[in-house]
């Protein structure tokens, strides 16, 4: 990071120290960069370093990385993996000049799948920082990325959630009734993933076999996961619970994957050992992601970068081991890094796009914290622009409110609405599901019916002890 760069603006030479500096500067103002000094002063200096990157050549990106290659093991994944055959096609492009190739009918699906190895997460961070919110949602509505484990998803029309079914003490029939809560209202079909109170292997083997037990029940077209520590999965594996799919959190260096406690062999490790169970039945994508804007700086591994460009680097590690889903979960960690309504769904759009150029199958967790100066309106909005940019899947919880985590999030009628107004539709094979149990009269407008089922409420009567 030793390179100088300079942009001439009338009669004044703007310096920028090195690529990071300038990156930083270039970024859409948000309260992470300000904690970590790396903004810019005025809306002057931001549009000199926007105008500065725009020029800067594609290929820079390759030859003065962000962190050292020797000091850092997500930059070498970078440089290592990374496909001068697919960059071809874009490779005597500036940031500015990718910036309108992609919104050209140039880059069709087809012709961006093809270079997406090509893209590394710096250049994917760069040419959405000269974007509007617009240009991110046109973009990423281009870039289709399926996965499958007992289902598609992220197939063109259709729209998945995540079942959050967590609970502020594991308690198996609080969860049991969140669980047929969500599935009533057509959730569950990216996964039934469980935060866990208590954060141990015996936990989670306990609530993989409590899911388990639900999908086998009414053999539901979805997986479940215990997002717990992938070493906990591990252990799990070796104890012979039903793992579906790994969890871990994920960030843009190597120091922040060192705070959570992985390695790059580690995520390796436990995907074979997914692999060799061989519980998918349409796909083999065993991986679950989670990620989001200010986790390398709240770990002080930052490197003086910008926070959403640390954010696009972890996107290097999750494509490296083919997950099912990718998910940013953009509001948690608070105001200090998303400060209100405004930054958060920028940043949302940002990583959707960024991911989906990658060729990540992105979810997002349209979340923010009480203390953030945001309301679910501000939800309901990102909640409409993701869904018409192609977001894979979102969160579905009761209520919108987290009584674990104790965050602000989007529900299972979010979901609902959310497929209703835009015309899409659950992953395919959960919708016939769905048809089948008579949880939808109509698939197609997702019309529910007047009574709850009959299966489902003599389960209810059961999980209630009484009268559904």
């Amino acid at each position: 990071m030793s390179r100088e760069y300079r942009y001439t603006l009338g009669s004044q030479v703007h310096r920028f120290a090195n690529l990071a500096e300038l990156m930083a500067k270039a970024t859409p103002a948000r309260s992470g960069d300000r904690l970590a000094g790396v903004i810019a002063e005025t809306a002057e200096e931001r549009v000199v370093a926007q105008l500065c990157l725009a020029e800067l050549p594609l290929k820079t990106f390759l030859e003065d990385v962000l962190i050292p290659y020797e000091q850092d093991d997500i930059t070498r994944l970078i440089i290592d993996e990374h496909d001068p055959v697919a960059f071809l096609p874009i490779a005597h492009l500036t940031v500015g000049d990718f910036r309108n190739w992609l919104l050209s009918d140039l880059a069709t699906p087809a012709v961006l799948a093809q270079v997406r190895a090509g893209i590394t997460p710096e250049m994917a961070a760069a040419v959405s920082k000269l974007m509007r919110n617009q240009d991110l949602i046109l973009v990423a509505k281009k870039c289709e990325v399926a996965t499958a484990f007992r289902n598609t998803i992220g197939k063109s029309g259709h729209l998945s959630t995540r079942l959050q079914p967590n609970h502020p003490t594991d308690d198996v029939t609080g969860i049991a009734a969140s669980i047929l809560d969500g599935l009533l209202y057509g959730n569950g079909d990216a996964v039934i993933g469980i935060n866990p109170a208590t954060d141990n292997v015996a936990q989670s083997i306990k609530l993989m076999r409590l899911m388990d037990e639900v999908i086998q029940k009414y053999a539901i077209p979805t997986q479940s996961c215990v997002l717990t520590h992938v070493t906990n999965t591990l252990e799990c594996i070796e104890q012979g619970a039903p793992v579906d799919l790994v969890f871990q959190s994920i960030g843009g260096t190597q120091a922040t994957n060192e705070s959570f406690g992985v390695e790059l062999s580690v995520l390796a490790e436990a995907q074979q050992a997914a692999l060799s169970l061989k519980r998918g039945t349409v796909g083999d994508n065993v991986m679950y992601f989670e990620t989001g804007q200010g986790s390398a700086l709240s770990a002080d591994a930052h490197h003086g970068l910008d926070q959403q460009t640390c954010e696009a680097r972890a996107y290097a590690v999750a494509r490296k081991y083919s997950p099912l889903l990718v998910n940013t979960v953009v509001g948690f960690i608070g105001p200090e890094y998303l400060f209100n309504g405004k930054e958060i769904i920028r940043a949302g759009l940002e990583d959707h796009f960024c991911g989906k150029l990658f060729g990540l199958p992105m979810g997002c967790d349209i979340c923010y914290t009480n203390h953030a100066d945001a309301d679910q309106n501000d939800m309901d909005t990102l909640l409409t622009l993701l869904g018409v940019a192609g977001c894979n899947f979102i969160m579905g919880i009761p209520g919108s409110d987290d009584i674990m985590l104790n965050y602000q999030t989007t529900s299972f009628h979010d979901a609902l609405y959310a497929r209703r107004v835009l015309g899409l539709g659950p992953a395919p094979e959960f919708a016939a599901w769905l048809e089948e149990m008579q949880i939808f009269t109509d698939v197609a407008t997702q019309a529910l019916p007047s009574e709850m089922p009959d299966r489902f409420a003599n389960s209810l009567r059961q999980v209630t002890g009484g009268d559904a």
